[in-house]
């Protein structure tokens, strides 16, 4: 690396808590569906492998389901056994021999849970091939093609946050530097967030603070089961871009209330809550939302959406609008991508030995 002053601001270190990220650049969670029963296999550890050989500096998982129940199709990754740490932990020690940090995305499928991988078929399993109950906020499903919810008691609710708080303690069994609690697309927590998808009348449901109940409660449960010089990211969908739903300000709003209980990272995305979204989608498209976090409380953010170029990347962090740029297809379109970024920068990052002679700095 060059000094500090003429660094690229893309590979600045960054320091949260006792964990410094080596570069700005993140392996946003993409669902593989290549998990059977749950666990990590030798596709997990090539796929992320990968991307630890290629100089990520952050690798973040695949939604990795804190109960069966909690899955999106039966092919997901899972945390909600002990079984599964083993499995994850291989994944996670291979990254560290990189020098990438690694973390895993914590999840719960809500409504949208017990449907197909996307290449197996589309909408609800049907009971004779595995359908599982689904559970949601009310008993309003995600499209007339999704399973119809069971609207969750109050037990229900409490044994999602249980659950969180037993995948966080595997997930630090695993080694793994983060955890992300997944509160957007749609899913369990962000169903409750909007007023789209929880019709509730109870302690859960109406006000803004009794929607934002539930993942203010797992995020801080999540904090307190993890250690406090590792940090907690929280994704969220900054608005469902629908007419009534979860907006921008409420966005705002609550990333006060995580940062009152210790989540250190807001990785701000956007939208798949309802079929009936109106996207106006183009190149770093997010990036605003996560500049308006940043800009009206303090926190760190992370950008996401249509970040494929270097400079384009670079500017989102030399301009203030985040502090780490998280990638998703382009990662899979070039595994290599930071050192393809090092050198359209002008600078060097550290390749693996394995590697050196194919490097063109």
């Amino acid at each position: 690396m060059t000094d500090a002053t003429s660094t690229p601001h893309l590979f600045k270190p960054l320091k949260l808590h006792g964990l410094t990220v080596p570069n700005r650049i993140v392996v946003s969670p993409m669902c593989m569906y290549s998990a059977k029963n749950g666990f990590a296999n030798d596709f997990h550890l090539a796929h992320l492998g990968g991307f630890a050989l290629g100089g990520a500096g952050l690798i973040l998982t695949e939604a990795a389901a804190v109960s069966p129940e909690g899955r999106i199709t039966p092919d997901d990754l899972g945390i909600w056994s002990d079984d599964h740490i083993a499995g994850l932990g291989h994944v996670v020690d291979f990254a560290h021999t990189q020098g990438a940090l690694i973390g895993v995305q914590l999840a719960h499928a809500g409504r949208k849970a017990s449907t197909w991988s996307p290449w197996r078929g589309s909408g609800a399993v049907p009971d004779e091939q595995g359908a599982w109950t689904v559970l949601g906020p009310d008993a309003q499903p995600y499209s007339s093609a999704y399973p119809v919810p069971t609207a969750m008691t109050r037990e229900d609710i409490a044994k999602v946050v249980t659950d969180f708080v037993a995948a966080t303690r595997r997930a630090l069994m695993a080694g793994f530097d983060v955890v992300e609690v997944h509160a957007a697309h749609g899913y369990l927590l962000h169903q409750f967030m909007s007023p789209l998808s929880n019709s509730r009348t109870d302690e859960y449901g109406g006000s803004f603070e009794n929607r934002v109940r539930l993942v203010v409660d797992v995020s801080r449960a999540v904090r307190e089961a993890f250690p406090s010089h590792l940090p907690v990211f929280v994704r969220v969908s900054a608005t469902d871009w629908a007419e009534g739903g979860w907006t921008l300000d409420e966005t705002v709003q609550l990333a006060r209330l995580l940062m009152e209980v210790g989540v250190d990272v807001l990785d701000v995305s956007s939208g798949g809550l309802t079929s009936a979204q109106q996207i106006q989608v183009g190149p770093g498209y997010q990036v605003p939302f996560a500049q308006a976090v940043r800009a009206q409380t303090g926190m760190t953010t992370m950008a996401v959406g249509m970040i494929t170029e270097p400079l384009q990347a670079e500017e989102v962090l030399a301009a203030g609008h985040a502090d780490l740029v998280a990638l998703a297809r382009e990662f899979l379109r070039d595994p290599r991508w930071p050192q393809r970024a090092a050198h359209e920068l002008g600078t060097r990052i550290p390749v693996p030995d394995q590697y050196a002679r194919a490097v063109r700095w």
